[in-house]
């Protein structure tokens, strides 16, 4: 008897230390950058520099990065990537998030099972690693300095804020697991393209978009659901993308054809629209067809569907 008690107590100990060790996961304020693939750096550029006015200048993110990189604040850049011949797949290469400390982030993601890199340094010396979420989407979590601010950079600029960025998923239970329940994402926002019948419950097959904020900001990721598996570039182009936040519509459309976007161009909608959130958006696509969307940071009407669930970006 006395034997047992000591090896329920030896298991107890044991178990009971685990759980005390498990690292806290620490905080996730926002989008830091998102990295796209691209097959011509000089005609990509003339898209992010010239029609969407982001700087080249390299003061804040972009600062000592080798390739192609345009900031959109203090906090937030793009950064562009050499896509490989027959590159398939999504163009949208990598996510990165800011965090307070990249150190316990690795040890919260160890802690998970997942497989992180080392503690790596952003090309202006900031700490960073790289991970990838359960469908294989490449992700990194930076740690920036405390002191910057999100500020427009360019007179010429369109869109002064990353809000989020979105790519196809396949399983919404498992992404909604990692991010949501491990990770701390929260529900902003979920639809689809049919409106359902008065009574009808809602259920994960009716969900086209599902959107969820950081845990400790108002930055968020679109998952983009029931894609077909065979989905060519410009499909893939279209769901793999990223949005910049504009304060009113009309005013950043008429700043983009002064940037040099012709009014028949095939890079661009013909006219900005409402979606199914509410909100007035408008896309262009660089070179290679990666959407870049353009969305005010509220509704001008009520969302089909299901109401928001947590407070909308600011500029």
């Amino acid at each position: 008897m006395l034997r047992c008690f000591a090896v329920l107590l030896a298991v107890f100990s044991l178990t009971g230390f685990a759980w005390a060790q498990t690292p806290e996961r620490p905080k996730i304020y926002g989008i830091a950058y998102v990295r796209v693939k691209a097959s011509n750096f000089q005609k990509s550029a003339e898209t992010y520099s010239k029609i969407l006015g982001l700087s080249i200048a390299g003061k804040y993110g972009c600062a000592k990065v080798s390739h192609p990189c345009f900031e959109v604040n203090a906090l937030q850049h793009v950064e562009l990537v050499q896509a490989g011949v027959g590159n398939a797949g999504s163009w949208l290469d990598q996510v990165a998030y800011r965090t307070n400390s990249v150190t316990k982030m690795r040890e919260y993601l160890l802690s998970l099972g997942m497989q992180v890199s080392g503690v790596q340094s952003t090309a202006n010396g900031a700490p960073l690693i790289e991970t990838q979420d359960p469908e294989g989407n490449r992700m990194a979590f930076v740690e920036l300095r405390s002191d910057e601010t999100l500020t427009a950079l360019t007179p010429t600029q369109v869109g002064s804020k990353l809000f989020h960025a979105g790519f196809v998923v396949i399983s919404l239970p498992l992404m909604r697991h990692f991010y949501v329940d491990q990770l701390g994402f929260h529900l902003y926002w979920r639809g689809g393209f049919k409106d359902l019948p008065p009574g009808t419950q809602e259920n994960d097959a009716d969900i086209d978009w599902y959107e969820i904020q950081v845990p400790n900001g108002s930055d968020w990721v679109e998952f983009m659901l029931n894609i077909p598996g065979n989905a060519d570039h410009n499909e893939l182009g279209v769901q793999n993308h990223f949005c910049l936040g504009v304060p009113n519509m009309e005013k950043a459309i008429e700043q983009l054809h002064k940037n040099g976007l012709a009014l028949d161009s095939k890079f661009a909608d013909d006219k900005s629209e409402i979606g199914r959130d509410g909100k007035w958006q408008f896309d262009i696509f660089d070179p290679d067809m990666t959407r870049i969307e353009l969305m005010e940071p509220a509704p001008a009407k009520d969302p089909c569907c299901n109401p928001y669930s947590a407070p909308h970006a600011r500029l």
